[in-house]
């Protein structure tokens, strides 16, 4: 099984689920923004990986626009490499527009995340040489007024379904990854790998979530995780 088989059974799970209000609208860039996700898997995401870093859902300005984990705009285009057309779905909330990789907004999540990341392994080839980052759940929910839902808020009977799908999805990227340290960003990641990879013999950790909703990511968040990384033997 490979990233794109992995994706298509991930794509069919989540088109058989449905969620109720406050949730008014649900985004998959899987779907619409797949030749992006296509390549970054395609060109970055070849086994074997020593850590594989995943993140919670896409953010509205991240991977809701360009379809890569943690998608900053600049990050994507600029040391990724990565560009492609996008069509936005057609169900869009008008707050949360998809102008794909012409999105003139920036992911602070994202932009901490991939800077980090070049500041500190300079090329693609050396950092995705060890590690590759995804995320555990590809869907983005918006409420009525606009706002992020994210999956740890959804009802419960929706969350049971959706996690089931999205542990699937994980179980079967380790295995085809084969890493030894699986590191959630961020608490409900962590979380999720741990439940989800639970009896694999994997080494899983966490780091800080780089959101600016987190006060301590406002901190200096590229020494925490360094800590955080060292902590867990990875340097």
């Amino acid at each position: 099984m490979n990233h794109a088989d992995i994706t298509d059974d991930l794509i069919k799970e989540l088109q058989l689920l449905n969620f109720s209000a406050p949730v008014s609208h649900v985004y998959n860039p899987l779907v619409y923004a797949r030749q992006t996700y296509q390549l970054y898997m395609d060109r970055y995401g070849n086994p074997p990986k020593q850590i594989v870093l995943v993140g919670m859902n896409p953010g509205p300005w991240g991977m809701a626009q360009t379809g890569v984990p943690f998608g900053e705009i600049n990050a994507v285009k600029n040391w990724l490499g990565i560009d492609a057309d996008i069509k936005p779905p057609d169900n869009i909330h008008p707050k949360r527009p998809v102008h794909g990789l012409a999105c003139a907004r920036s992911e602070v999540s994202g932009k901490r995340l991939w800077g980090w990341v070049q500041k500190k392994f300079n090329t693609p080839r050396r950092f995705f040489a060890r590690f590759m980052v995804i995320n555990y759940c590809p869907l983005l929910f918006i409420d009525t007024g606009g706002a992020n839902r994210t999956p740890d808020k959804l009802k419960a009977a929706e969350k049971k379904a959706l996690f089931e799908s999205c542990d699937h999805a994980l179980q079967k990227t380790v295995a085809l990854l084969k890493p030894q340290f699986v590191v959630g960003v961020g608490n409900f990641a962590a979380e999720r790998a741990r439940y989800a990879l639970k009896g694999l013999g994997l080494k899983i950790g966490r780091i800080t979530h780089p959101s600016p909703a987190n006060p301590k990511a406002n901190q200096g968040w590229d020494s925490a995780i360094e800590k955080e990384l060292a902590a867990m033997g990875i340097s």
